[in-house]
């Protein structure tokens, strides 16, 4: 088990909480909380260790798309880059008024 913690620059805040995804085989869950300072905040719970560099480019890319400020907490399961990105997607989605 790998816990990894990132910050981004972010501009835009969500209206509400989020919790979107499972802990599950292949399987990533965001639980996403508004933040008032102008940052990302990241925690990432892997059960797969070595992928650091992974994770950085896949939230590095997103959060400079998105710029979504806030606290994510990612429990990761073994989740692909493509489900990564998904699930913080819906997380934002769910997360507007």
């Amino acid at each position: 088990m790998q816990t990894l913690n990132y910050e981004f620059p972010a501009d835009r805040p969500p209206a509400r909480r989020a919790h979107v995804g499972v802990v599950g085989s292949g399987d990533l869950e965001v639980l996403m909380t508004p933040e008032p300072a102008a940052v990302a905040r990241v925690r990432v719970r892997t059960s797969v260790d070595g992928f650091d560099t992974v994770w950085r480019t896949v939230l590095e890319r997103f959060f400079a798309r998105h710029g979504v400020a806030g606290s994510f907490e990612l429990n990761d399961f073994g989740a692909t880059p493509g489900v990564v990105t998904l699930r913080l997607r819906q997380a934002i989605e769910e997360g507007r008024a």
